[in-house]
């Protein structure tokens, strides 16, 4: 039983990993395309281009990898139905609860590894490449903190407390400096709106100044304020919820909670964290199913194309679950645990059926 463990094990595994060096190839290359349209903006070269595809790769680890043992676990079943060893196992005495227990334990390795790149591979590597494009671009250099995200601007120092869809910034301050980095002016406004040309309407503003050993304080009722920030940059600075690690997801949430803020947002990407590396076991699981049918029931080919679409459905239905929980204030646990236990359930339903024919 140990030999046919293993054997099941290489077979699944090898697939899993042809799978993926061909779709890692393919959103590499997409994310490619996506970036060389920005070749020469600025400082932005091919090498930076090159790096930031790289760096990204660890991210798309982390997304695909149920897709990947999915399609993977179904190409190493078809196979071997295609070869009757599927046939000579079950003939032999290995049952349907001793198969999936063999798929299982693969299935917990690939749960692991999700777990790796998810929590400590992937969101820094993301960041670093985010923030590489955008050094190389504008010079800028950014950070989330606990009190918001901080932005250099030239001789200024620009930190925003939330940035909304729309791009709207809510609790901006602007420090800014002289040649010599002596504080002149903070500026602080309860909102700013994107106008056009990098320009911004902000309002409600307190503005200090320092001067001669004094401090002037005005209040405006709104202003405009020349930037490099536009909506596109705050899309690059700012980290996604689904891309920061479980951990800071939790600390962020906490904080927003703290602070009476909503972060239902981040609960959800928490949950779905937690969830995302069962999933992998629950592709697998799904994959099974398929080795029950014969090959005048369908070819490699059509399995693999069924483990596709199943597999996208299983993406689509995620991100779904997630902004229809964030639209309708659904409890986080909920938003994130539906879609893994919807496709369990499918899975659970097909082995009960090929079982009772």
């Amino acid at each position: 039983m140990r030999t046919l463990r293993r054997y099941l094990a290489s077979e699944v595994a090898a697939a899993t990993a042809l799978v993926f060096a061909a779709l890692l190839m393919l959103f590499a290359f997409f994310d490619l395309v996506e970036q060389i349209k920005d070749l020469g903006r600025g400082g932005y070269q091919l090498r930076h281009i090159v790096i930031h595809v790289l760096l990204s790769v660890a991210n798309h680890v982390y997304e695909l990898f149920p897709i990947a043992a999915l399609i993977g676990t179904l190409f190493a079943l078809a196979q071997l139905v295609a070869g009757s060893e599927y046939t000579v196992m079950r003939v032999s005495g290995v049952s349907l609860t001793r198969m999936v227990a063999m798929l299982g334990a693969v299935g917990v390795v690939f749960a692991a590894l999700t777990f790796l790149f998810g929590e400590f591979i992937g969101p820094p590597a993301e960041q670093l490449a985010q923030r590489l494009r955008s050094q190389a671009i504008t010079g800028l250099v950014a950070q989330e903190f606990r009190s918001g995200l901080w932005i250099k601007d030239g001789a200024s120092f620009i930190n925003v407390l939330e940035v909304l869809p729309d791009s709207t910034l809510k609790g901006v301050k602007i420090y800014e400096f002289d040649a010599e980095h002596r504080l002149r002016t903070i500026s602080f406004a309860k909102r700013g709106d994107y106008q056009s040309d990098r320009r911004w309407l902000l309002k409600d503003v307190v503005q200090t100044t320092f001067e001669d050993n004094r401090a002037r304080v005005k209040n405006i009722n709104q202003g405009s304020w020349q930037s490099v920030l536009d909506p596109a940059l705050l899309s690059v600075l700012l980290v996604k919820p689904e891309q920061m690690s479980a951990w800071n997801l939790y600390s962020y949430a906490q904080h927003l909670k703290e602070n009476r803020q909503k972060a239902l947002r981040y609960e959800i990407a928490l949950w779905s964290k937690v969830m995302y590396p069962l999933a992998v076991l629950v592709m697998m699981l799904l994959a099974l199913p398929f080795a029950y049918f014969q090959r005048r029931q369908g070819g490699v080919g059509a399995k693999i194309f069924t483990g596709i679409m199943l597999g996208l459905a299983f993406h689509f239905l995620n991100r779904l679950f997630a902004h229809l929980g964030l639209l309708n204030d659904w409890p986080a646990p909920l938003s994130a645990i539906l879609p893994t236990l919807i496709f369990l359930s499918i899975a659970m339903a097909m082995i009960w059926w090929q079982e009772r024919r």
